[in-house]
C-alpha cells in the first residue's frame, strides 16, 4: 500500500501513546510472552513507523514481559527448492557456490515485513541461530526462548515456538491472517505422520568456515493455515480489537497449537 493511500485511510496520527491504549484495550499486559506478526501499513500512518509500533509494545509489555518476533530468511536454502520466485536452473551451482552462511547478526529477513526488520535491530534483542527459521526476542525470558535452537525440526520441539508455548504464551496478529501464523507450524512438527522432507543451508561450522548444512524438518505449509485458524475461532474464546486501523487478534497459543494439532491429526488420519 503507497503512502498517499495509507495517509487517506487515517483519520488521526497513530502515535506511541495512541497504540499503547489500543494494545490495553486488545488485552495486552505486563509481563506476557507474546509472539507478533504484523502488517504495517494495516495501521494506518504512525509518527515513527516500525520503531513506534515495537516501542509501543515493549512500554506495553514493560521489561517483564518478552516479545518475540519471526526473523526468518528462508532464501538462505538451496534455489532448486525456491518457487516465489524460481530462478533458472544454470545458475544453482553458482548461487550455492556464492551464497553467504547464514549470520545471527548481519542476514536480514526476507519477506515477512518491515517490523521483523527493524525489529532485530534493536537494542537487546537477541536472535537464534537457525539459517532459515530464526526468531527474534526481547525482554526477560528472552535468552531461554532463542537459545538452543535445533537445526532440525526448525519450527519444533527445540525451537522457539515451542518455548513460546512451554511459557503459556500468546499469539497478537496485526492486521493480518492466520495465513501468517508461524505457530501453526509447530502443530504440523507435533503430528507424527505428517510429511517430512530434507533440507540444505549454508552456515558457519565449529571452526567458523561456511559449509552447507542438511537438515530436517515436516513439510511446511500455510495452505491450511485460515481454514485451522477461522475454526478455532469459532470455538474458542480470545480477545479481538483494532490496533490503529488494523484487526487485531491476541490468542493464546497454547490453546490454538491443541486445536491445530488435532485438527491435522483427523485430515492426516481421513487420507
Amino acid at each position: 500500500m503507497g503512502i498517499k493511500k495509507i495517509i487517506s485511510n487515517t483519520n488521526l496520527p497513530n502515535t506511541l501513546e495512541s497504540l499503547k491504549k489500543d494494545l490495553f484495550h486488545l488485552g495486552v499486559e505486563p509481563e506476557m510472552v507474546i509472539l507478533v506478526h504484523s502488517s504495517l501499513s494495516k495501521i494506518g500512518w504512525i509518527n515513527g513507523g516500525a520503531v513506534t509500533l515495537i516501542l509501543a509494545l515493549q512500554e506495553v509489555l514493560t521489561k517483564e514481559g518478552t516479545l518475540i518476533m519471526p526473523s526468518h530468511s528462508a532464501d538462505l536454502s538451496d534455489p532448486k527448492d525456491w518457487t516465489q520466485p524460481a530462478v533458472p536452473e544454470d545458475w544453482w551451482e553458482i548461487i550455492k557456490e556464492t551464497m553467504p552462511p547464514f549470520d545471527q547478526i548481519h542476514t536480514p529477513t526476507f519477506e515477512i515485513g518491515v517490523v521483523p526488520e527493524v525489529f532485530r535491530n534493536f537494542r537487546s534483542v537477541v536472535r537464534s541461530n537457525h539459517p532459515t527459521c530464526s526468531f527474534a526476542a526481547w525482554g526477560k525470558k528472552a535468552d531461554k526462548i532463542i537459545e538452543k535452537h535445533s537445526l532440525d525440526h526448525g519450527f519444533g520441539d527445540k525451537s522457539p515456538l515451542n518455548k513460546i508455548f512451554s511459557q503459556n504464551g500468546h499469539i497478537l496478529l496485526i492486521g493480518v491472517t492466520h495465513e501468517s501464523n508461524t505457530s501453526l507450524h509447530l502443530a504440523e512438527e507435533k503430528c507424527r505422520q505428517y510429511p517430512q522432507e530434507k533440507k540444505r543451508s549454508p552456515i558457519y561450522n565449529e571452526k567458523g568456515e561456511r559449509e552447507w548444512k542438511n537438515y530436517k524438518q515436516a513439510c511446511y505449509s500455510t495452505e491450511f493455515f485460515n481454514t485451522i485458524g477461522n475454526e478455532f475461532e469459532k470455538k474458542h474464546v480470545f480477545k479481538r480489537g483494532k490496533i490503529g486501523n488494523a484487526e487485531s487478534k491476541l490468542i493464546n497459543q497454547r490453546e490454538l497449537i491443541h486445536f491445530a494439532h488435532q485438527w491435522l491429526d483427523e485430515k492426516i488420519n481421513n487420507n
